[in-house]
């Protein structure tokens, strides 16, 4: 069992960054990536950003699982599905 419930608040008590910057993979460009607003039920501080080659960059930290689903997930709908399981 996790010990994180949705009582929890989000991790943002941590000074969150507002930006980050990473390196694009595909051109090396430098990315700006935007923390994305979250629901206090997520676990995790997702942040994204374009590269002006257009390629696509996320990063989160927090919650591991959270996380992962989070990077993986191809779409923009990252939410929290509770009714379906994989």
């Amino acid at each position: 069992m996790s010990p994180l419930s949705c009582d929890t608040p989000a991790p943002n008590t941590m000074k969150a960054a507002l930006t980050l910057k990473f390196k694009c993979k595909k051109c090396t460009k430098p990315v700006t990536l935007y923390l994305q607003k979250t629901s206090a039920c997520s676990h995790i501080l997702p942040y994204q950003g374009f590269c002006k080659c257009g390629e696509m960059m996320r990063h989160a930290t927090g919650d591991k699982d959270a996380v992962e689903s989070f990077v993986n997930s191809v779409d923009n709908s990252w939410m929290h599905h509770h009714h379906h399981h994989h």
